[in-house]
């Protein structure tokens, strides 16, 4: 076969210590599938058969294998990057959390309409409740409240009980 297929795998490590790589994988979960098809190039197989029997593109095979030439087992990490930037800044993230501090209790429309009013920033309520969590702010249903209960509900209680 002519063209790309050309391209040799850089045997970085042994297959036995692949292997174990494998079995033994504590990092990103994303790893192992290339692990994986980096076992089956050391094996003979060809990129694209590889590639197909981890389930992704010939393409995505050929970009792994490079990477693991250039770099090795670090060159099969995820590289996240980019994204679209967010509407508020560190901050104004900051400042928000401070504002959210000084009460006990938010909604998440309440906490949206905060955003809106202070920073002029719309959020659909999904994104508050993820902004909310990043916080560690946590969902929480309000404790019912009686409001014909006594004040002294606990001492009345105590002084009733037989047990």
């Amino acid at each position: 076969m002519t063209g790309r297929e050309q391209i040799a795998i850089v045997r970085h490590v042994s297959l036995s210590t692949l292997t174990k790589r494998i079995k033994h994988h504590q990092g990103l979960p994303e790893v192992v599938p290339r692990l994986v098809f980096i076992q089956l190039r050391y094996m003979g197989m060809s990129v694209v058969k590889a590639a197909e029997s981890i389930g992704v593109s010939g393409q995505t095979g050929y970009n792994w294998q490079e990477r693991w030439n250039a770099d090795g087992l670090e060159g099969l990490a995820p590289r996240y990057a980019g994204g679209r930037p967010a509407k508020l800044t560190a901050d104004q993230k900051a400042a928000l959390l401070e504002r959210l501090r000084e009460n006990d209790h938010w909604t998440t429309v309440e906490a949206q309409q905060l955003i809106q009013s202070q920073f002029g920033v719309t959020y659909s309520l999904d994104q508050v409740r993820r902004i909310l969590k990043s916080f560690g702010m946590h969902f929480g249903k309000p404790y019912p409240r009686d409001y014909r209960r006594p004040g002294d509900a606990e001492a009345q209680f105590k002084k009733n009980f037989r047990g």
